[in-house]
């Protein structure tokens, strides 16, 4: 059996559970292979804006009782709110046992100040439109939906996957010039509180750049998503890396069987069963 990975710190974010583009097996897959001191939810893990009743499988609901595992075996899990998932902004510096919620964090990391945030709060679109910012998140997913089809036909064919929203992302102007806005405003701020490292995610780019300007430097990192990248960020021996689960080899961590040794109705009393503290004998 191949062993886990310890690592100090892994950060995921925008998975989108509760959509159809949300990729659990992988996620699932990944959470399976590591050990970590602490993991940081960086905001749209739970798709609130879009979840429907009618979907929420048996995949996405292991991942939340993963993440829960890994708290309940003495893994730090730090969520951190994003758009996707606002309304836990309400429950904020909530703490239940090694789970908290925050809207930003703020850690020392061998001798560096590192900042974290999902990253909505530059997003015009959602500050002053959130109706239209909802929108494009439905028109986001039915995109991933019509994708996975094309991907399925190319793959009948032996042809290479081919990801629409990245090719939009790459090529339209305006999804340039949102990213390059969305980085720089990141760094500008983070050099000008004094922050080594500024984490985010919500743009769905993978990137880890040291930038210089003429008032100071900083690290930006941005960790990808669960939807198209399958990526994340780890920090392990003073260094980050960003992971990607296309390039590795995680076979026996497969998430299949896992999903198959457990009913829908035990995954959903895992998660909502609360044990109760024994009562002292009088």
């Amino acid at each position: 059996m191949k062993r886990k990975r310890k690592i100090e710190i892994a950060v995921i974010s925008d998975v989108h559970l509760g959509t159809y583009g949300c990729q659990a097996k992988q996620l699932l897959t990944y959470l399976n292979s590591i050990e970590p001191k602490r993991l940081i939810l960086n905001g749209d893990i739970i798709d609130i804006w879009q979840f429907k009743k009618r979907y929420f499988p048996k995949s996405h609901l292991s991942v939340i009782k993963k993440i829960m595992d890994l708290a309940s075996n003495g893994t730090e899990v730090i969520y951190i709110t994003g758009n996707h998932d606002e309304m836990l902004r309400k429950f904020s510096e909530t703490k239940i046992g090694n789970i908290s919620i925050v809207n930003k964090l703020v850690l020392n990391l061998d001798g560096k100040r590192a900042w974290f945030f999902h990253g909505d709060v530059f997003d015009i679109s959602i500050q002053n439109a959130k109706w239209l910012a909802k929108l494009g998140g439905w028109g986001y997913d039915m995109l991933i939906v019509i994708n996975s089809f094309v991907n399925w036909c190319l793959e009948k064919f032996g042809k290479e996957r081919y990801s629409l929203s990245k090719k939009i992302k790459d090529n339209v102007k305006g999804a340039i010039k949102y990213i390059n806005d969305f980085e720089n405003v990141a760094t500008e701020l983070a050099i000008e509180n004094g922050y080594d490292y500024v984490v985010c995610g919500h743009i769905h780019q993978p990137k880890i750049k040291h930038i210089e300007i003429k008032n100071g430097s900083t690290t930006y990192l941005n960790s990808g998503d669960w939807v198209e990248n399958f990526t994340a960020l780890e920090y392990q021996f003073k260094r980050w890396k960003i992971y990607n689960y296309n390039n590795d080899k995680l076979a026996p961590f497969f998430a299949d069987s896992d999903l198959q040794e457990m009913e829908m109705k035990d995954l959903i009393a895992a998660i909502t069963i609360v044990e109760q503290p024994k009562k002292e004998e009088e």
